[in-house]
């Protein structure tokens, strides 16, 4: 009998609240069902990569920010085509 592993998803590992430190990690891991070593692991894990985090959200941010100015044109484009189609719909007759 082959025993497989339980993969865990980032949600779940954020879930955790491990990096709080408002409760032990053996209390984490009874009341998530996972063993300690687990939360240790993706607690280290969480502190080796937050200054990775940090550099992305830097360069990302002029990104974004060019993302946000094309995505208001074209819902900007959607409103008016919109506008123009209720307006010759509102001059049908028979309504």
């Amino acid at each position: 009998m082959t025993k497989s592993r339980k993969k865990f998803d980032a949600t779940f590992k954020a879930k955790i609240e491990a990096l709080r430190e408002t409760t032990t990690v053996p209390e984490l891991a009874k009341r998530h069902g996972v063993h300690p070593n687990q939360i240790y692991g993706w607690k280290k894990q969480g502190f080796d990569n937050v200054a990775s985090l940090f550099a992305r959200g830097a360069i990302a941010a002029g990104d974004g920010e060019e993302e946000h100015k094309r995505e208001t044109a074209k819902l900007y484009t959607k409103i008016g085509h919109l506008t123009v189609e209720r307006d010759f719909l509102a001059k049908r007759p028979g309504r």
